[in-house]
């Protein structure tokens, strides 16, 4: 494994420790699984000419016209002919609103982490020179 040195600013250091320790993990840890998302997350992204995005948009507006609209009503007639079932006796609006609380946090606990990579992304902008010493 490597080892690798960083000049953070001291507001970014604190944040990070703080999110650290609200994920029970320590600060490398973190940091690194910081890191980790934001490099899967570029490396997923494509980058498409401008005649690619015009031709995919062109595509989807034929695909739309093709579809066509649907009515109001046919939504309903639609809506009506879906098989009704009963819930489950165990999901009670308690559980559903544990459950919704839940996913609120996760997401909430998500957005720190993206706030915390791009955080750590624009501080490399800001403070180039900083790179070479972490390398």
């Amino acid at each position: 494994m490597s080892e690798l040195t960083l000049k953070l600013p001291e507001t970014l250091h604190q944040q990070l420790t703080i999110l650290a320790t609200n994920e029970g993990v320590s600060l490398n840890q973190y940091i690194v699984l910081a890191l980790t998302r934001q490099a899967t997350f570029s490396s997923m992204i494509q980058m498409y000419s401008e005649t690619e995005l015009e031709q995919q948009q062109q595509e989807f507006e034929s695909l739309v016209q093709k579809l066509g609209q649907v009515s109001p009503s046919e939504i309903e007639s639609i809506l009506a002919s879906r098989q009704q079932i009963d819930p489950e006796i165990a999901l009670t609006v308690e559980v559903v609103a544990r459950l919704q609380d839940k996913l609120k946090k996760q997401r909430t606990e998500a957005d720190q982490q993206d706030l915390a990579a791009f955080s750590l992304q624009y501080a490399a902008t800001i403070f180039p020179e900083d790179e070479e010493m972490a390398e």
